[in-house]
């Protein structure tokens, strides 16, 4: 279950959030169709959990990434951070900042059971206006 979004520098002016247009990501680059469209955040956080715990292949993210992101969600992968004994790994919670026009800096609240585990991620969209993961982090279990 997602317990909320939270948006672009919270509690913070405009200009100190780099001179960004503080644009929320589900309007960045995408044509508004009447319908609404999952945020680009939203559907990389999923991807990466389903990746990261083992659920998909991490060749499944081979067209979403870009630079050093899929070297490292392979080293990721490979240990399997995100495997449980029990309840699946889900995603509680997502924030960003646009730090410039086409680039997301994201984060994510992975819970799985009275586990929280912290995703931090980086999307960049290329000359096509696909999003693509060019960074991931994952910390540790709290």
């Amino acid at each position: 279950m997602r317990v909320s979004r939270t948006g672009s520098g919270a509690g913070t002016t405009p200009d100190s959030r780099g001179g960004s247009s503080g644009t929320p990501p589900e309007h960045l680059g995408g044509a508004h169709l009447g319908v609404p469209q999952p945020r680009p955040t939203d559907r990389f956080a999923e991807l990466l959990v389903a990746v990261l715990s083992g659920q998909r292949p991490v060749h499944a993210m081979l067209r979403h990434s870009a630079g050093q992101a899929y070297d490292e969600l392979i080293r990721l992968a490979e240990r399997g951070p995100l495997r449980t004994r029990g309840a699946r790994p889900v995603v509680r919670d997502i924030g960003w900042f646009v730090p410039r026009e086409g680039a997301i800096e994201a984060f994510a609240r992975i819970g799985a059971g009275d586990r929280l585990r912290a995703m931090a991620f980086r999307l960049e969209r290329g000359r096509d206006l696909r999003w693509r993961c060019t960074a991931v982090e994952l910390g540790g279990p709290r």
